[in-house]
């Protein structure tokens, strides 16, 4: 007698269903980190520094297919090496080097031996590294310095270490703030560099293939610049960009304002090939809300 017993129809559809659900949520994973992403894009570890360590942040870095965690001076510059060499162990740049604070700036020639020192001294840890990018500020406004004498020093200032940044292949950005937001890490009320017109006078006035603008979508758009004119005028002298949501610096989601579909698409029309950087503040889910915001800036 045959004791062998077939599955029965019930049986078969029970499997399938079972399948198609695993299916369901294991496939779309599988393509996520299959993906490649087509652009460099960065993130600024000061955002993420309270949900994650350093390390745990390289991980999902790379597993989001991002090329650099940035800024990763800001929070912890006495062990900026060792964290450096923690980035280069998961195959990770720091895009933009934080060197010296926004309040004590170029545009005042009091500041100059520490900013200019701590230019050079950034110049030659990435050129050690590798690492393309230092950040620079012009500065707080100061009594007895107008607008048009702040361009002047700025520019001074930086003609003194541009040969330097061009002998070690390291670009200087400049980076526009916003002066309207009267909240930490939101708005910097005092800042004179806060138009993008005004911080691209001192550039030129540089004329130096590696001082560039660090253009700061989420600053230009809080003080009324055009961003995608500005996107468009001045491509040749955009460094490194930023990004996160107006109002509140956070998520580039539909729940704040900047078109970034459109943004995005006006930045790889240029022929951009730095680094995008995602610089908001999380409000919910750290990992999804970042994971949101790398396929969207994906060009």
């Amino acid at each position: 007698m045959n004791s062998k017993k077939g599955f029965t129809l019930v049986e078969i559809l029970v499997v399938v269903i079972v399948i198609g659900i695993l299916a369901a949520i294991v496939i779309p994973q599988f393509i996520w980190k299959a993906k490649k992403i087509q652009n460099n894009q960065s993130v600024a570890y000061w955002c993420y520094e309270n949900h994650w360590k350093l390390k745990e942040m390289c991980r999902i870095a790379k597993d989001l297919g991002i090329k650099s965690i940035e800024l990763v001076g800001i929070s912890d510059p006495n062990n900026l090496k060792k964290n450096w060499n923690t980035l280069k162990k998961y195959g990770l740049v720091d895009a933009m080097h934080f060197v010296h604070g926004f309040e004590r700036g170029l545009n005042n020639p009091d500041n100059w031996e520490e900013c200019l020192g701590a230019l050079r001294k950034g110049i030659d840890d990435c050129s050690e590294y590798g690492f393309p990018n230092v950040l620079t500020f012009v500065g707080f406004r100061v009594p007895g310095i107008s607008d048009e004498k702040a361009i002047e020093n700025c520019v001074a200032a930086l003609k003194q270490v541009a040969p330097y940044a061009e002998k070690k292949k390291v670009n200087i950005c400049l980076e526009i703030l916003n002066s309207r937001v009267a909240e930490e890490m939101k708005g910097h009320p005092g800042y004179q560099g806060d138009h993008t017109d005004y911080c691209m006078e001192i550039i030129k006035g540089v004329n130096s293939p590696r001082v560039k603008l660090l253009f700061d979508i989420y600053h230009a758009q809080i003080m009324g610049d055009d961003v995608i004119r500005c996107i468009q005028q001045y491509k040749d002298y955009i460094g490194h960009y930023h990004t996160a949501g107006v109002p509140g610096r956070n998520e580039i989601d539909d729940t704040q304002k900047i078109n970034y579909r459109a943004v995005m698409q006006a930045i790889r029309k240029t022929g951009y090939e730095g680094y995008v950087g995602q610089e908001f503040i999380p409000t919910r889910d750290p990992f999804q809300g970042l994971k949101e915001a790398v396929a969207l800036c994906d060009m």
